[in-house]
């Protein structure tokens, strides 16, 4: 008997996998003038070749949002790689990205270039296609989609800016909460002239699906139309998708994330339909 035991217990471990996919921590993955951490998810027995998305957490959150989202469940059944940017209080004492400061704002420098060097990182760890690399986020999260999308269009494919603010809304921390409740009401011409000064981009731009509760105080409603006013009058496809009643917070489903704070089950999972808007 207890031999039997023995080689059961053998047995069970030898089936076990021996490099289960989790959530790591990576290092070393450029200058990182932004200071941020990254961490990254890369689903076992992955193939060269598949996209990479990176998921920008909200305030008060950590790397974790990309399991809560549901976005590491769907990299393990739509086989890419996953990228979760991690702030950091010395940088922010609220965990916000930083998508109000002139200099993480701008292309080749602070938290935007962090993260755009995370996403070259994912791509040569996993031999991933260039041309294929999407970016999203919720709330603070989500204005720094904005940001990633008008600095790095040439790097980006499609985005999803969730409860977030337009690009350029922002230069400094007194103009936050202005930006996010009421909102500022530009022209598109005026939103639209902010992302084309903030690089040299001339081809076509990355679509972008733009999401936003009706009970969403934190971030008022309206940056949701003025988003789509600034990606329109550049020519990205935009997509919208407004959810009745919801407040601040990601949509999630049974299935597809976890709800909680700021995770909220509204019976759908915005992750797995962004995926489906860039194709994934």
């Amino acid at each position: 008997m207890k031999i039997f035991l023995t080689v059961l217990l053998a047995l069970t471990f030898l089936a076990a996998p021996a490099n289960a996919a989790t959530l790591r921590p990576v290092t070393g993955f450029g200058s990182n003038p932004g200071a941020l951490q990254m961490y990254e998810y890369v689903p076992d027995g992955l193939p060269a070749g598949r996209p990479v998305v990176v998921a920008l957490h909200g305030c008060a959150q950590d790397a974790t949002y990309g399991q809560n989202a549901g976005w590491t469940g769907l990299a393990d059944s739509l086989r890419f790689t996953l990228v979760v940017p991690q702030q950091v209080t010395a940088n922010n004492l609220n965990k916000c990205f930083n998508w109000f400061q002139a200099n993480d704002i701008s292309r080749g420098s602070g938290e935007a270039e962090s993260i755009a060097q995370m996403a070259r990182r994912a791509l040569a760890d996993t031999n991933g296609d260039a041309r294929r690399v999407y970016v999203t986020g919720l709330s603070a999260g989500g204005a720094m989609t904005s940001v990633m999308l008008a600095t790095y269009p040439d790097l980006f494919a499609g985005g999803g800016v969730v409860a977030g603010i337009p690009f350029g809304c922002a230069t400094a921390m007194f103009e936050a909460f202005t930006c996010m409740n009421p909102g500022k009401n530009l022209t598109a011409q005026q939103w639209g002239d902010k992302v084309r000064a903030a690089s040299s981009f001339t081809a076509v731009r990355p679509g972008v699906s733009i999401w936003h509760g009706t009970a969403d105080y934190t971030v008022a409603v309206m940056n949701q139309r003025e988003s789509a006013e600034q990606w329109t009058n550049v020519g990205a496809p935009v997509q919208t998708r407004t959810i009745q009643g919801m407040g601040h917070g990601q949509p999630v489903a049974p299935g597809c994330g976890r709800a909680g704070p700021y995770m909220l089950d509204v019976g759908v999972c915005a992750a797995a339909e962004l995926a489906k808007f860039w194709g994934l």
